[in-house]
């Protein structure tokens, strides 16, 4: 009845998949980065909370707030690639190994 009238459905949408996160994979990075830094630096990987790590990546300067990175990465641990729990555990977080 609804084609009587001159009404049609719409086709379905088409989902775009959904892409990897550009933006989380180089936060991680330099996260990483920032962390191997640190240790390079002081001998520890034991970062206060409220630490800010500052380093250079491809001629760019970033600040990276590394004990909240690896606090928040800590917690999500359950959820992190195998890769990445490897790149933490190879840098002595005891908590990232398998």
């Amino acid at each position: 009845m609804s084609e009587q009238l001159g009404i049609v459905p719409l086709p379905p949408e088409q989902e775009a998949a959904p892409k990897p996160s550009q933006a989380a994979s180089g936060a991680f990075e330099r996260g990483v980065a920032a962390l191997a830094q640190y240790k390079a630096r002081t001998g520890s990987v034991t970062v206060s909370r409220g630490h800010t790590e500052t380093i250079v990546l491809d001629g760019q300067e970033h600040s990276v707030k590394l004990g909240v990175f690896l606090s928040n990465t800590k917690s999500r641990r359950a959820k992190l690639a195998a890769d990445k729990l490897q790149a933490l555990a190879a840098l002595g977080l005891d908590w990232a190994e398998a």
